[in-house]
């Protein structure tokens, strides 16, 4: 094989190498630590709006941190997005997952890649231990009135046909609603997100350009 031949099939080869350990480091740093989103639907209006972009801090999840209350978190949608009252049970406040993958090509489809998986965007509103009740369109944590400063003027919280009104948030779980409390489907209706299904907790808006920054 001529030399000029040879030199260019090592030249291609190291620029195949090149490629694929870019792809690895991306959805290394994707994965464990951070990734841009889109947001799509809006149940967390006014504080975030249909096609705004954001940043997703992940390194969370990597160390096993537990979020705290009022963080913005997107994590994986239950299977089951509404839990019947004849299905619904105090004692283990839960949503349910199900049909998840189980070979390695498709759990790294799935939870890598994220192709076919559908993610929800709420706030963190109670955590593990913490007993929640909802009533007279308020939530209260312990008995105490949760402040809920980032709500608009005159929003109330209604069960929005959930059974999840009357509960403790069971260990390794927690609880999370939309901040668009008439048009979210949140943890009212499918039961309190394991903590390992939490994806990121939401960094900063950097689109548009006259909101950039930090998301309370």
């Amino acid at each position: 094989m001529p030399g000029a031949e040879k030199s260019r099939i090592k030249e291609i080869l190291e620029w195949i190498y090149c490629i694929i350990i870019a792809i690895i480091l991306a959805l290394i740093v994707r994965y464990f630590i951070g990734t841009p989103t889109i947001v799509k639907q809006p149940s967390m209006f006014p504080t975030l709006k249909p096609d705004q972009r954001l940043v997703l801090n992940r390194w969370g999840r990597t160390i096993k941190k537990e979020p705290k209350r009022g963080d913005i978190i997107t994590f994986e949608a239950p299977s089951k997005s509404f839990i019947s009252s004849n299905e619904y049970d105090k004692d283990n406040p839960v949503a349910i997952y199900e049909n998840e993958p189980t070979n390695i090509f498709a759990k790294f489809k799935y939870y890598v890649l994220e192709i076919g998986k559908t993610s929800y965007i709420k706030r963190v509103i109670a955590l593990p231990g913490e007993h929640v009740e909802i009533e007279n369109g308020k939530v209260y944590i312990n008995g105490e009135e949760l402040e809920e400063s980032y709500l608009q003027d005159g929003v109330e919280t209604e069960m929005a046909g959930g059974s999840f009104s009357d509960f403790i948030v069971p260990e390794g779980y927690i609880f999370a609603m939309g901040d668009n409390r008439l048009q979210s489907s949140d943890c009212r209706r499918f039961g309190c997100i394991p903590i390992e299904k939490v994806e990121g907790t939401v960094l900063l808006r950097f689109w548009p350009l006259n909101v950039f920054g930090k998301v309370d």
